[in-house]
């Protein structure tokens, strides 16, 4: 653990390697003054040399992003949101992980495991917790309401950070199996974008009785012919329909144009150093995920009001910040062993599918039913980009309700 953190251990003896521990954020206000010292000290280089963001991450917006971060932005805002919520440590396989557990009052509330993804942490979904859990304040009904656990994955946020290798996406998707066991559920269900997309999608084939389905807003639906095709480059093949052409399209911009931190860090994650050091570097980096996500973040960061707010985007930088995650979380990339992020993955478990239309692709209803067999919700829902519980959070509560509603007793 990192000064940032207190783990609140129990009477539970420490021998107990499956004692779950309640967990407190508390970070020195030393560190938060190094933070702004750091962020102030930035040696900025010249601006870009276009008009648009063809070169990355725009010298406005994150100088914009830095002055906001120095002077008037608080973390114990985002802490105290955090402390109020029902979060525990337990160990898996010899790794510390940190989790939100937050319990409906509703009678056959269905427990949930919702995974972030990168450049993430549990801060995206804090948002969903209440319409899931507590849906009659939110619109819904007792029936629709969730147990809700939000892990913070191996190497991110508060979870222990791995010193061996082995920690890839099926390893997590196993692990939340016996973090779901272990908090007592016989019968659960798992939703995921991004990582928490692959991870949710591996528990659906890895299949443990437990899981009852899983519901992901980035479907890894991509035949593994039209995945190569794509990453070669090649022009999108005669025989794709109209749905099928744009998310073909897509994904080979996606490939050719917006994925390169993905290849860094699968390849070269230690070397990163620089993000480990540097606030704005770290900043940059995590802006710069795909570009209809850093479009809206630098209307924001200008001044605008749209789905993320300025407090959004730095409460999950500043957290990866104080616990010094960037290049543990990276490793995950390494981990992966070259194996596609988007190609269909064997999931044989009941599915649900939302496409939010600023998603790195949109999924087509045709490969989504031939890459999940047991296809139970598929939805085009109208706003909402890649990180789409942090951004869209109603919309996104309701595909999660209507989903999993045909999977409730």
């Amino acid at each position: 653990m990192t000064p940032a953190t207190v783990k609140q251990r129990g009477s539970e003896q420490a021998s107990d390697k499956t004692a779950i521990h309640p967990f407190h954020v508390n970070v020195p206000e030393t560190e938060l003054n190094e933070l702004r010292r750091r962020i102030n000290a930035t040696k900025w280089p010249e601006r870009e040399t276009v008009t648009d963001a063809s070169q990355g991450v725009q010298l406005a917006t994150i100088q914009a992003l830095a002055r906001y971060w120095a002077t008037d932005y608080d973390w114990r805002k985002i802490e105290a949101k955090m402390n109020a919520l029902p979060q525990s440590i337990t160990e898996i396989d010899g790794l510390d992980i940190h989790f939100i557990h937050v319990r409906s009052r509703h009678d056959n509330a269905l427990p949930l495991i919702v995974t972030h993804g990168w450049p993430g942490s549990i801060t995206e979904q804090m948002k969903i917790i209440d319409p899931l859990t507590n849906p009659t304040a939110h619109g819904g009904n007792a029936s629709d309401a969730f147990h809700v656990v939000i892990p913070s994955m191996p190497g991110y946020g508060f979870s222990g950070k791995p010193s061996t290798t082995g920690w890839d996406p099926g390893h997590i998707a196993g692990a939340w199996t016996v973090l779901m066991k272990r908090l007592g559920y016989t019968k659960f269900v798992a939703q995921g974008g991004d990582w928490g997309a692959i991870i949710t999608e591996l528990m659906g084939v890895q299949a443990p009785p437990e899981l009852l389905g899983i519901h992901t807003n980035m479907a890894n639906v991509i035949p593994l012919d039209i995945d190569k095709l794509a990453f070669s480059g090649a022009p999108a093949p005669a025989n794709l329909s109209a749905d099928e052409k744009l998310a073909y399209e897509r994904l080979s911009i996606v490939y050719a144009k917006g994925i390169g931190y993905g290849f860094q860090m699968g390849l070269r994650p230690q070397t990163l150093y620089g993000i480990a050091d540097s606030p704005v570097g770290l900043a940059a980096y995590f802006l710069d995920h795909d570009a209809r996500s850093y479009e809206l973040i630098a209307r924001v960061f200008a001044g605008g009001s749209e789905g993320l707010t300025r407090d959004d985007v730095l409460d999950n930088i500043t957290l990866t910040w104080l616990t010094n995650t960037a290049l543990s979380g990276a490793r995950l990339y390494w981990e992966n062993k070259g194996a596609s992020f988007f190609a269909v993955k064997g999931v044989v478990v009941p599915t649900a599918v939302s496409v939010f239309p600023d998603e790195l692709y949109p999924a087509p209803r045709s490969w989504a039913e031939r890459a999940y067999p047991k296809l139970i919700h598929y939805n085009k829902v109208d706003k909402g980009g890649h990180f789409a519980a942090w951004e869209q959070p109603q919309l996104f509560t309701e595909e999660v309700r209507a989903g999993f509603r045909s999977l409730r007793n």
